[in-house]
């Protein structure tokens, strides 16, 4: 390979790391804008912990232990740390699409992304030292595991041999619904928000302080999308990168719209809240896939996530569980959805490869339910991993860190 195409395919791989680290800001608009002003500060000091702490833990022992080399296929670890010999910074390195350096960085920004789908979730009631305890070891040691059963070349790779086996290409099983296996054992655990649901148990809406945020929130996450899948192709071919953005927006377009027309149809008004959950619920669905899909097929799959979103929000109110962010919905309903769609549309379509993709679903979330338990169970029994009453009531930014997000301005005042 020359060096010029090694330089390109590797600047290609910079930039959608970039764009990828640029979703925590997406992830932390969304998350305060869906929830209330007074635990602002709490919700943006998790979402750094989560970049920051996940971002070293990877570098600790995450990434050898997601890549581990030639390992059983189940549990692997290369090492502590990060060395590289010459050949890592050159095109024999990953068939010349980046180097070792490249590879870490994009690769740590994805493993993030994990922790911050359970922050939305239980965001407004949960303690912040337990949920941090939470992140170190879900960000550390569950997901580069469960993403070592397949990127790293463990057993899900080889199902059905070599060229066939489980496919994701960019994590809506490995990244979205590792975080929402993780979300869902959280707020089972963890109860719903002081006035979520009445006497009656019928859910009551809690609004968001600030939708504007929230809907920037999903425009960046949107533009972070084109690093998560469009850096997937793991260089910068021209061909296979394009297809990838164009299937990643048309199935974004796709789900918000369906969401949008879903929602009108059910509940006779125009729903904000529920576009903006479409628009990540197509992103998710067309992860898993988005290098095998025709455009029709994209918005297919858009259409079926947008529709998932409304259901899913519906159903996960009616068992009365409280997820404020719809971080469930969108990211393990969706994740779920998306890796499925991989053996019903595209390139693989076909009875075999939906067993596959099946057995990765049944896969991750039995392991990862039962880590998601054994953590948070461990956490409740002894320290515990919820507020006190009036700590939920007066607002976790005062009591949690003695400051308010907005402390020369209160709404509603000229």
């Amino acid at each position: 390979m020359d060096t010029g195409l090694f330089t390109a395919n590797n600047i290609w791989m910079m930039v959608c790391t970039a764009l990828v680290f640029f979703m925590h800001t997406g992830f932390a608009f969304l998350e305060i804008g869906l929830t209330r002003q007074k635990n602002t500060i709490n919700i943006l000091f998790k979402n750094i912990f989560i970049i920051t702490v996940g971002l070293l833990m990877y570098y600790i022992g995450g990434f050898n232990l997601m890549y581990p080399g030639e390992f059983n296929g189940y549990l692997g670890f290369a090492g502590f740390g990060l060395g590289t010999d010459a050949a890592g910074l050159t095109p024999e390195y990953a068939d010349g699409g980046y180097t070792y350096w490249t590879d870490f960085l994009f690769q740590g920004m994805f493993a993030a992304t994990a922790a911050t789908i359970v922050s939305g979730a239980v965001a407004e009631r949960v303690k912040i030292g337990p949920f941090m305890v939470f992140t170190i070891i879900y960000v550390g040691l569950v997901y580069p595991i469960v993403g070592s059963w397949q990127w790293g070349g463990g057993f899900l790779s080889t199902l059905g041999g070599d060229d066939a086996g489980f496919y994701d290409f960019a994590g809506s099983t490995l990244v979205h619904s590792v975080g929402g296996w993780g979300a869902l054992i959280a707020i089972w655990l963890l109860g719903s928000r002081i006035g979520k649901f009445g006497e009656d148990g019928k859910p009551k809406a809690i609004p968001g302080h600030n939708i504007p945020l929230a809907t920037a929130g999903v425009l960046i996450l949107w533009l972070g999308w084109f690093g998560f899948n469009g850096g997937s192709v793991l260089s910068g071919d021209p061909a296979l990168t394009s297809l990838v953005l164009v299937t990643t927006s048309l199935a974004a377009a796709a789900g918000g719209v369906s969401a949008f027309v879903v929602s009108t149809l059910a509940y006779k008004n125009y729903d904000l809240t529920m576009f903006l959950n479409g628009i990540l619920g197509g992103l998710v669905g067309i992860t898993a896939g988005a290098d095998l899909m025709s455009p029709n097929e994209a918005v297919v799959i858009g259409l079926i996530a947008g529709a998932i979103i409304v259901g899913g929000v519906a159903f996960i109110d009616r068992i009365r569980l409280d997820d404020p962010v719809g971080a469930v919905t969108v990211h393990l309903i969706c994740g779920i959805w998306g890796t499925l769609a991989v053996g019903i549309f595209g390139d693989k379509a076909g009875v075999d490869q939906f067993l596959y993709q099946l057995t990765g679903v049944g896969a991750a979330g039995i392991f990862c339910i039962i880590s998601a338990a054994i953590i948070i169970l461990a956490l409740k029994k002894t320290v515990g991993i919820r507020v006190s009453k009036e700590e939920e009531l007066e607002g976790l930014d005062i009591h949690e860190h003695g400051m308010d997000a907005y402390s020369d301005f209160r709404l509603n005042q000229h």
